[in-house]
């Protein structure tokens, strides 16, 4: 999309000051008092409805959203200026649901008003409860406030876990075909197979807090192939074809990759593509055919901007899916895998072993691994398969 609406918007929807601070029309928008976002009014200024979820992406859609995205990056830019120059402090913390946008994180980030960024992983509703119930912690009871390093949300993986012998036991009540691997085995296989071209569903641990896979319920394939993202928004997450997923890197290894001189462990961060993996743009694409241009060597994962949401994966905060991506390394030269969450379309994130095989039989991706269970599709009963596709799949 092109911001050419930039401007209608701040002259019409919001009014900012020099600082940053804002305060939204909200004569054009139904959020405070009815059941949607936007009302009448602010459909009639931009000439058009909202666009139904099914409907076709068309050039006028994707251009409100880029005008959208660029008053708030303006906005967010203003106020971090500001606050940098009250307070004299290298370092700003990020929560609530606009720090959820990583674009916009990503250009705080770059623009170098503070040295650190840390963004909480469920930044939005969720850890607007974490932090109160820390405030009460903290503020009432008097609790001391004991820093740690690198932070205190152990990766985010915050969730319920399953030992071996819970996942044996899940399976095996639904159903499942699987075999026991070892961990060597486990990784080097899994490896292989996404070197392949297959896509596997990944199932460690403990689960992980907030909106973003980071590894433990993640669905996983190979950033080289250019088939990967069609593959996996129609087939395996049924959705639209456009949407773009990211990688998760190890590391040591991120800012060969990427322009990237900071941690990203919780994918909420946008850095570009390094210049030595970048190829030559095609100028007289627009619109939706931008996507389908590889214009790098890891194009499942570049954004239409040289763009990726990365997530860099510490072999201390979780030992198992660095040490598969290593295998994935060793045998590829490629230290990074597509990361995205292990759901289908309109489903929350699978929590249990036995959610994990239902949305296995339901989708397309070809293998699951669940602890050290290894799961093959064409080994499974056919009488398990889910005809979930056929309900819920974009045409």
């Amino acid at each position: 999309g092109q911001p050419i609406h930039a401007d209608l918007i701040k002259n019409k929807l919001i009014d900012i000051k020099p600082d940053g601070t804002f305060a939204l029309r909200m004569e054009y928008f139904n959020f405070a008092t009815g059941l949607t976002m936007t009302n009448a009014r602010f459909h009639a200024l931009f000439g058009r409805p909202p666009r139904n979820p099914e409907a076709n992406l068309t050039q006028s859609y994707m251009d409100v959203a880029a005008s959208i995205q660029q008053v708030l990056e303006e906005i967010i830019l203003m106020l971090t200026h500001s606050l940098a120059q009250e307070y004299g402090i290298s370092n700003l913390c990020l929560a609530g649901g606009v720090a959820l946008n990583c674009v916009a994180n990503g250009k705080i980030l770059r623009e170098g008003a503070f040295k650190n960024i840390w963004v909480q992983p469920a930044a939005g509703d969720a850890g607007g409860a974490l932090g109160a119930a820390l405030a009460a912690h903290h503020l009432y009871l008097n609790n001391p406030r004991t820093p740690e390093t690198p932070d205190g949300m152990q990766g985010s993986y915050l969730g319920p876990g399953y030992t071996q012998p819970d996942c044996e036991y899940e399976l095996t009540l639904a159903g499942a075909n699987y075999e026991i691997l070892s961990d060597e085995e486990l990784f080097t296989r899994t490896a292989r197979k996404i070197a392949e071209g297959q896509t596997v569903g990944w199932f460690q641990g403990r689960m992980e807090f907030g909106p973003r896979a980071l590894g433990n319920r993640s669905i996983l394939a190979d950033p080289r192939n250019p088939e990967i993202q069609q593959k996996l928004n129609l087939q395996v997450k049924l959705r639209e074809g456009f949407r773009p997923f990211a990688p998760s890197v190890l590391r040591e290894y991120a800012s060969k990759y990427f322009e990237l001189q900071a941690d990203s462990p919780y994918m909420l961060m946008v850095a570009t593509i390094a210049a030595s993996q970048r190829l030559a743009e095609n100028p007289n694409l627009s619109g939706l055919a931008k996507l389908k241009h590889i214009r790098s060597t890891l194009p499942a994962i570049t954004h239409v901007d040289y763009s990726a949401r990365v997530q860099t994966v510490d072999a201390r905060t979780n030992p198992r899916y660095h040490a598969l991506i290593e295998a994935f390394r060793l045998q590829t030269g490629c230290p990074m895998l597509v990361n995205t969450s292990f759901n289908l379309r309109s489903e929350p994130v699978v929590r249990t072993p036995a959610e994990a095989f239902r949305c296995f039989m339901a989708s397309g991706f070809d293998l699951l691994v669940v602890g050290n269970c290894w799961l093959e599709k064409p080994r499974q009963n056919p009488a398990l398969k889910i005809n979930y596709a056929e309900d819920y799949a974009p045409d």
